[in-house]
């Protein structure tokens, strides 16, 4: 676990990117485990749409919904964000309000800590296919692997994570001033490099502004996957079957 009273958000940030950097370039040193991550993380991103159906056809909540889906729970390379990030933490922590910077953090350990466990799950999966060219990935494959990737206190920080930048985006969006500073940079982020991160904290910004409050969007996400992950963790085989929240 990151992150204590005595670390700043840009000191979490440096540690997180060195965490993920690593962390991919183990990915990219061994073929078979590049190719069986990307799969594992096109699976979950499948899960997660057929988690939320409700979400995703919301009008009010819809664009929140595939904002989490794309950008902090399902299968996008955040690298060029987090290279982005990496060259100007220092301007970052001068030029951004503290909650922007914590939530930008949070992402980052959030991404760190989504790589590790993928990676393990889809080592795991591995384990049980040595032999398989591509794995073959159904619901009581993916439930054994995940048992075997992680104990339960980290994905629920995993799910904590989610909630935390879920309510830190919901902050920064009722406040007026961010918008028209996000406008401003748009095109000098782009021309520097930045764009991917910019464009990480636009589409942030502009899904949870539009839902004009987050409370019942998070809670939701947060008892579904609650509920899944201690179902996987209890071998439940019906871990995925939809339930109320």
């Amino acid at each position: 676990m990151s992150g204590g009273a005595s670390t700043t958000p840009a000191q979490r940030l440096r540690d997180g990117l060195a965490r993920v950097r690593a962390l991919r370039e183990d990915a990219r040193a061994d073929p078979v485990l590049a190719q069986d991550r990307l799969l594992v993380r096109a699976w979950q991103a499948d899960r997660l749409a057929r988690t939320y159906p409700d979400l995703l056809a919301s009008p009010r909540y819809g664009p929140a919904a595939a904002f989490f889906l794309s950008d902090l729970y399902g299968p996008k390379d955040y690298s060029a964000r987090d290279e982005a990030v990496g060259r100007i933490i220092p301007t970052l922590a001068r030029v951004l309000p503290a909650s922007a910077l914590e939530t930008i953090a949070l992402a980052v350990e959030l991404d760190a800590l989504s790589e590790t466990l993928d990676q393990r799950l889809a080592a795991a999966l591995r384990r049980e296919q040595p032999g398989a060219q591509a794995l073959a990935l159904t619901e009581d494959a993916y439930a054994a692997a995940y048992r075997a990737a992680g104990a339960a206190s980290e994905r629920e920080r995993q799910i904590w994570l989610v909630g935390r930048i879920g309510a830190a985006l919901d902050r920064l969006a009722r406040k007026p001033l961010v918008a028209g500073a996000l406008r401003v940079m748009e095109g000098p982020a782009h021309a520097a490099g930045l764009g991917a991160l910019h464009d990480f904290l636009a589409r942030g910004f502009a899904a949870f502004r539009g839902m004009r409050g987050a409370d019942e969007f998070l809670a939701t996400i947060a008892a579904r996957e609650s509920r899944i992950n201690a179902r996987l963790f209890a071998a439940d085989p019906a871990a995925f079957a939809p339930g109320r929240s």
